[in-house]
């Protein structure tokens, strides 16, 4: 009796190529010496085009990661923009999912998230105006502004790295490595300075104590920025911040949905969480990107002088 094959390489092949392609496709790095891989990308879209969609169903902005009630209770036409902001999130997230519109797309979101950054600037006046002048008070307003700022910079990245001028890319890559290191400081600080309001970030079942975490994971913020401000391991301190931002969601954002699922800010704060896990990645690609190039450059020049 003929033996039946069931599998055989070229159906291995033909099953595993198309799934090949669509890894590939995510993680791909361009031919272009500034583009950057898409992993960080992706997610980063996707996660702002889930912050938009909350913000549509609740007809609102994400009260704690868009407080455009820094500027007052009642503003004319708040409603309006909120869904005027929801579906620019969603068309830029869209958008940058493509090659073809990523640029446009990339400088939408970067736009977006700098106005989002722009919001908290009021508190630098009224939280120590209604809370008392501490150095906490004004670090964790610093903190807000921050964390808007780096999604922001992710998006000029991405822009930056689909621009025809290399002065361009060089110019951003630079300002984004200060506004990711001084950031990830203000970060670090606000949990130093302010142990106590920080705890309740902390499930109570994780060992070694609630305070404890709180001061660790300060220390590696700061240490993060510092790597990052330096350039002294400069890609693997933005990853492991990812890591760390990403940890963070998984142990204490996506458990508070469970427990409060009627609110808008803790869906939205997974939303923003996961946006800036993309950023901090985006950031590494970028890094890592100059890298390879100054090392493709000095190689070429040696050929070229020997």
């Amino acid at each position: 009796m003929p033996s039946v094959t069931f599998w055989s390489k070229e159906l291995s092949l033909k099953w595993l190529y198309p799934l090949y392609q669509c890894v590939a496709n995510i993680f791909a790095v361009s031919q272009s010496k500034r583009q950057m891989k898409r992993f960080g990308v992706y997610l980063y879209g996707l996660a702002t085009v889930a912050a938009g969609i909350l913000d549509l169903v609740w007809g609102d902005f994400d009260p704690s990661h868009q407080p455009i009630q820094a500027f007052g209770d009642h503003i004319p036409g708040r409603t309006i923009f909120a869904y005027i902001t929801a579906i620019w999130m969603i068309a830029g997230g869209v958008a940058i999912l493509w090659r073809r519109s990523a640029r446009r797309g990339a400088a939408a979101l970067a736009v977006i998230y700098f106005i989002f950054a722009v919001f908290w600037l009021p508190r630098f006046y009224t939280a120590p105006l209604v809370l008392g002048f501490r150095i906490p008070i004004l670090i964790g307003v610093l903190a807000g502004f921050g964390s808007q700022l780096i999604v922001s910079a992710a998006g000029a990245l991405v822009c930056a790295s689909l621009a025809t001028q290399d002065s361009t890319w060089s110019r951003t890559v630079l300002i984004a490595r200060w506004i990711f290191g001084l950031c990830s400081i203000a970060f670090g600080l606000a949990h130093l300075t302010d142990i106590k309001d920080n705890i309740v970030y902390v499930p109570t079942w994780m060992p070694l104590g609630r305070e404890f975490w709180v001061i660790a994971t300060g220390i590696c913020f700061v240490l993060a920025g510092l790597a990052i401000l330096s350039g002294i391991l400069d890609v693997l301190a933005p990853r492991l911040l990812a890591l760390m931002l990403f940890v963070f969601s998984a142990v204490t954002l996506v458990p508070a949905i469970f427990a409060y699922p009627h609110r808008h800010d803790v869906w939205g704060g997974n939303a923003y969480q996961l946006a800036a896990v993309a950023a901090a990645w985006i950031f590494a690609d970028s890094n890592a990107k100059r890298a390879a190039n100054r090392e493709h450059d000095s190689e070429t020049l040696l050929a070229e002088v020997s």
